[in-house]
């Protein structure tokens, strides 16, 4: 059986940190299929094609690693893909609250996908592609927290 993982997200845009994190967690898979949510109550800055693309493009020369974008319950997209496993990046203690709950939820919902938290490097524990999308609000340089592949 293949140990297939899901890592789940907006994605908007995608940031260093979330690089870290897949590029940490790809060995302990044999694929890890990077998910783009699409969450009808949130107006992202960035199309789901765009985020996808730039994902795509990141990670073309590992086999390993596909990308995908999705709607709906996330346990019932691991269910379509065959993923027994969520992967969560944590920053902070706040980070690890708020998922557990989600994760405690995926639990009941679908016994048979296991969550897995991955704590970040603290080089990029601050990155948040909500704040990066204030710097480019406001006009200011996100190229230090953006993979050179994100381009606007």
């Amino acid at each position: 059986m293949n140990r297939i993982c899901l890592f789940p997200g907006t994605f908007d845009p995608v940031t260093n940190g979330h690089v870290d994190v897949i590029q940490r967690a790809v060995s302990m898979f044999d694929k890890l299929i990077v998910g783009v949510g699409i969450n009808s109550t949130k107006q992202p800055m960035f199309s789901v094609e765009q985020r996808t693309a730039w994902i795509s493009d990141i990670f073309r020369d590992d086999s390993r690693i596909e990308v995908m974008s999705y709607e709906g319950l996330t346990v019932e997209f691991c269910h379509k893909i065959g993923a027994q496993y969520i992967l969560r990046g944590i920053r902070y203690i706040a980070d690890f609250e708020y998922e557990k709950a989600i994760a405690d939820m995926n639990r009941m919902l679908a016994p048979d996908v296991e969550t897995i938290f991955l704590t970040c490097s603290p080089a990029y524990s601050t990155i948040s592609s909500t704040l990066v999308r204030d710097v480019i609000r406001n006009g200011g340089n996100a190229r230090l927290f953006l993979p050179d592949e994100v381009t606007f």
